[in-house]
């Protein structure tokens, strides 16, 4: 089973931190998806929901968002919330 989504969420404020705080480093999807990270932070499993939202919602629209986010942390954290996205798919099956 996947980490909590408020987990993975807190992990990527901490590893986004040093570009947020620096407007020469911080990049538009840092802004963009910030908003659905702060949701993350409300979640603990994709089957959750965020006021009208689902988790499953925050989850994509976080993701559609830093499609442009690179790097090992990036790519392990989107491998972990697309394993939250298949789990589900695959409860629903």
């Amino acid at each position: 089973m996947p980490r909590p989504l408020n987990k993975i969420a807190a992990e990527i404020l901490t590893d986004w931190r040093p570009a947020m705080s620096n407007p020469k480093t911080r990049k538009s999807f840092h802004i963009f998806a910030k908003p659905w990270v702060e949701a993350m932070l409300e979640l603990r499993v994709i089957s959750d929901s965020y006021g009208l939202e689902t988790g499953e919602g925050v989850v994509l629209y976080f993701l559609t968002n830093v499609a442009q986010w690179r790097g090992d942390t990036a790519r392990r954290i989107k491998a972990e919330l697309n394993a939250h996205l298949k789990e589900k798919s695959n409860a629903n099956d």
